[in-house]
């Protein structure tokens, strides 16, 4: 039991360490759409840049005209640094009067901008951006990659049995597609599917290993030293269920709100079932080496119910079967029980 603590603890602590890394490379690395000026504006800006040079240098040569004149008067230092002063203000007034007479739109170009960061494309008028804004912003409806690692164990409401008294560590791996389907762009809630691929083993302790002898599957004591023993099945998973956001609304402007489906914190609830894909039995131990792909009499049919909490990228669930883990009488009703960690749920 304690080995089993220690294990989930180095897993919750791997899973913080990669999503703070992920994190921090999004923070670092900005998308090209972040840093991208819009043509409309970069263009613009660079007419109104244009024209303030011109009016610039054609101002300057007036000037140094007219200082080139005061300065033959051959004024005293004093009395020629205070009319060049007078001068330079002069000109400066005259620039200032110049460029306000352009009529450079400043607020019209920094909205454009804004439109551009947030839509990455310029948009002509109010009805056009808010159309934009609703696509971008629209309602989840997605497939996202997942991992997930748990620790398993085996329960029953009856006298252990040969495997419960020998069981040793026991785990579930698992990837594959979630669904995700939110109701509405400011719904909390949302529906979730998916496919998924799972590998649930379990090894025997104290020396024994699963056996078989005509069809009839049990533990038997390895006689040497053993190495490893354990029972290895495959599994295609379909979940289906429910998830809830806690995230607030967010304005994206233009009056429209919409909810973050897979930020922050979230629950989920849902029922799983699966199909058996393969079934190994594998043995090492005083120069053997088995690896037994036959017929182990594992249940051909797992289904279960999942609860879920999620914070941004990482979520804790326990999943617990209603099926058998071995059909028919073998192990009778044993079930699995998992506590665990995922990425991507």
């Amino acid at each position: 039991m304690i080995k089993k603590f220690i294990i989930t603890g180095m897993l919750c602590l791997v899973a913080t360490s990669i999503n703070a890394q992920r994190k921090s490379l999004s923070l670092n690395l900005q998308s090209k759409e972040d840093t991208t000026v819009s043509p409309i504006v970069k263009e613009k800006v660079e007419e109104y840049a244009a024209k303030i040079n011109t009016i610039i240098q054609e101002e300057k040569k007036l000037m140094e005209s007219e200082l080139l004149v005061l300065q033959a008067k051959n004024l005293d230092k004093i009395e020629f640094d205070k009319q060049k002063a007078q001068v330079a203000d002069s000109y400066s007034e005259k620039i200032d009067q110049r460029i306000e007479a352009l009529g450079f739109d400043l607020d019209t170009v920094i909205q454009k901008q804004v439109r551009y960061s947030l839509l990455n494309s310029d948009v002509a008028s109010n009805e056009e951006l808010k159309q934009k804004l609703m696509k971008k912003f629209r309602a989840t409806k997605d497939f996202s990659g997942y991992f997930s690692y748990g620790i398993m164990t085996l329960t029953n409401d009856k006298p252990d049995n040969d495997l419960d008294k020998n069981l040793g560590y026991a785990n579930n791996l698992e990837f594959g597609l979630k669904f995700n389907y939110q109701f509405s762009r400011t719904s909390p809630w949302g529906f979730i599917s998916g496919l998924g691929f799972s590998w649930r083993t379990v090894r025997a302790d104290n020396n024994m290993v699963f056996a078989k002898q005509n069809g009839e599957v049990s533990l038997s004591k390895f006689e040497g030293s053993l190495d490893k023993s354990k029972l290895r099945t495959g599994y295609l998973m379909v979940p289906l269920g429910f998830q809830y956001n806690f995230s607030k609304l967010k304005n994206a402007g233009m009056d429209i709100q919409y909810r973050p489906y897979s930020d922050g914190f979230r629950v989920g609830a849902n029922v799983y079932g699966g199909i058996k894909m393969s079934t190994n039995n594998i043995v090492k131990g005083d120069d053997q080496n088995i690896r037994d792909r036959s017929n182990y009499q594992v249940n051909p049919f797992v289904y279960g119910a999942q609860f879920t909490v999620s914070y941004d990228n990482i979520s804790l669930f326990v999943k617990k079967d209603f099926s058998n883990f071995f059909k028919d009488s073998y192990f009778e009703n044993d079930k699995a029980l998992v506590f665990g960690v995922a990425l991507g749920w």
